[in-house]
Formats: C-alpha cells, sequence, structure tokens
C-alpha cells in the first residue's frame, strides 16, 4: 500500500476515535490462529505479521496455534462459534479457504466472523520433483493428456488455489478435470516434502512457499500462473505463453471474532495497518515474494463476498464442483 492510501486510511480511523495506539487499550495480547499445518504459506504469513506487530510496538506478546485441515475449515469452525467479542484474537485466512468451503460443502458461515484485512497476493507455481523424467511444462502436459491418471497432481487442501489451478489447466488442453490425479497436502510444507521426496509428478503451490527450494535446484519450476512472467523469477514461464490459457492468483487475509463493535475493529484494523508499515513487515513482503494488496473494512467484506462468487464460477466451469452453494448456510 503507498503511502497516500496509508494515509487515508489512518484518518478514517481517526476520525471514528480508533488510532492504532488504542490496539492496546483491549488487550495488547495476541493470540494468532493459523488454519494449517507448519511451514506452509499460511503459518509463514501468522508469524512474519505476528513478529512484526511485536516490532511496531502493537502487541506486547503474540502466541500462535496451528490447526490444519480442510483448506483451514477445521481450524476456522471453532474460530467462528467461540470467543464472541473478543479482539485480542486474529485469524489467518485466504483464497484457499474460500476453495476449501466451495469444494467441501461444509456449512459454516464465514461471515459470521469479522473480516479485518487482505494483507497480500501471490502467483502460484507449478515445480518438478528432483530427477523427474520430465523438463518441462510441455512434457507434463504431453503425459497428462496420454494417461491422466499417471500424473500425480501435488499441492494444498482439496479446493485450494493450486488444486483450481490444476483443474482449469486440465479443461484448458482438453481433459475431463474429472480425471485429475490430485494428491492434497494440509498445507505448503507438507506439500513441498511430497514434491522434494517424488512422491507427485507435478507440485503447485505459492511461489513464496516454493521460492527457497527453487532457489537451491531442488525443484525445477516449469510454469507461474500469473499473466506476466515475474520480475523476481524471469526465467520461470507463465503458462500463457506455453499455449495454456490459465491465469489465477492467490491471496491471504485476517479474520477478527464475531461479534466485534465497531470501535473494536477499526482499532484493531488501525493497529494491523501500522504493521504493515513497519520495517519487520516490509522485509517480510520482500524475503517471501509477497505482493502487497492491502484492504480494510467494508471493502475487504465486499471483496471477500465477490471472490467467493467467483472462485465458485471458476471451480463449477472447471468441473470440480456442480452444485451452487454460497458463504452462510
Amino acid at each position: 500500500m503507498d503511502r497516500a492510501t496509508f494515509l487515508k486510511s489512518l484518518a478514517a480511523l481517526a476520525a471514528a476515535g480508533a488510532v492504532p495506539g488504542t490496539w492496546a487499550q483491549p488487550g495488547a495480547n495476541l493470540k494468532v490462529l493459523i488454519p494449517a499445518s507448519p511451514g506452509g504459506g499460511w503459518d509463514t504469513t501468522g508469524r512474519a505479521l505476528g513478529q512484526a506487530m511485536l516490532d511496531a510496538k502493537q502487541a506486547a506478546a503474540v502466541t500462535y496455534e496451528n490447526k490444519g485441515g480442510a483448506a483451514g475449515v477445521l481450524g476456522m469452525g471453532p474460530f467462528i462459534a467461540r470467543d464472541k467479542g473478543d479482539a485480542t484474537q486474529i485469524m489467518v485466512m485466504g483464497a484457499v479457504m474460500l476453495g476449501g468451503l466451495i469444494a467441501s460443502r461444509w456449512p459454516i458461515n464465514l461471515m459470521r466472523g469479522t473480516p479485518l484485512m487482505r494483507l497480500t497476493t501471490e502467483d502460484n507455481v507449478f515445480v518438478l520433483p528432483p530427477n523427474s523424467p520430465f523438463k518441462t511444462m510441455g512434457d507434463v502436459i504431453a503425459q497428462f493428456k496420454k494417461d491422466p491418471d499417471s500424473v500425480q497432481w501435488g499441492g494444498g487442501s482439496s479446493g485450494s488455489t493450486e488444486h483450481i489451478a490444476a483443474a482449469m489447466v486440465a479443461r484448458a488442453v482438453g481433459v475431463n478435470p474429472i480425471r485429475i490425479n490430485y494428491v492434497a497436502s494440509d498445507g505448503g510444507g507438507e506439500a513441498a516434502a511430497a514434491v522434494l521426496e517424488g512422491k507427485v509428478t507435478v507440485g503447485g503451490s505459492g511461489i513464496g512457499e516454493f521460492a527457497e527450494h527453487i532457489r537451491s535446484g531442488k525443484m525445477k519450476a516449469v510454469a507461474v500462473t500469473s499473466g506476466e512472467r515475474l520480475a523476481a523469477y524471469k526465467d520461470i514461464p507463465t503458462l500463457k505463453e506455453q499455449g495454456i490459457d490459465v491465469e489465477i492468483s492467490n491471496w491471504r487475509g485476517l479474520f477478527g471474532k464475531p461479534g466485534l463493535t465497531p470501535a473494536q475493529r477499526q482499532a484493531l484494523t488501525g493497529a494491523l495497518l501500522a504493521t504493515t508499515q513497519s520495517p519487520a513487515w516490509q522485509e517480510a513482503l520482500k524475503k517471501n515474494g509477497w505482493t502487497p494488496a492491502v484492504l480494510v473494512g467494508d471493502e475487504f467484506t465486499k471483496f471477500v463476498e465477490s471472490e467467493f462468487a467467483s472462485l465458485r464460477r471458476t471451480m463449477e466451469t472447471a468441473g470440480m464442483v456442480v452444485v451452487p452453494i454460497g458463504l452462510t448456510p
């Protein structure tokens, strides 16, 4: 977020009587729910944010809880159901959670919680494991078209952006998406291990989660899901330039507990806004290859609702789901 946007957001909070410093009033011991296993994108995001809040003096202490499963839905359920009005707890979430809700058809009302902020966006990457017989994405697609069952697509939970991307690829190359042999993991750490151990033919994830392994040469990146090549990874071709008309990106954000008052929501959002301007958070963005994409308040609420509808349409078109469902039961 640029300085002008930040100041505009801060002014709106100040007008409402909730500048960042007021966060410490309801309680500065922050609890961060990470609804995924350690080592993945949500885990990295939650812990980087918590440390940045400490460095920016927007929290006195931060504790973390990992509760993975079902694209974050298993952790989301208890978070939404308990501790109404508690402004000291936040949950990391994102596009993957929406996809998981759509894919699993769990009757859980995400919007009972309090939308706080979109933090980042990130493009996905497809990689090959060490000693793969394939060299390019074209090699993978050729085998996939020849024998779909022989290609194991690895990634996060069912409904994750990499799962959706795989289904979109299948449809784009003329293979029924129902034929995808998808190997789901509870998080990016487990997905990376599956690739490194050669348990899958091709792996997908946010590029930040695989970046270290790509740089070390342990994984060979063969395609990104962005519209254009990424500035930091100019040697990785897009799917589009390889003749596969697919483009999709991931995003991550934060929800608070149900029943927060307007003042609580504004104060917590103010603290988060201040944190996104801190040197610690800026360094985390650079280190992980995340693109800042801050969106707060009602704008973020509308964004989540719009994204849910858009993802549902994409998943229906890709053949992943056939029955329209909503954010609420």
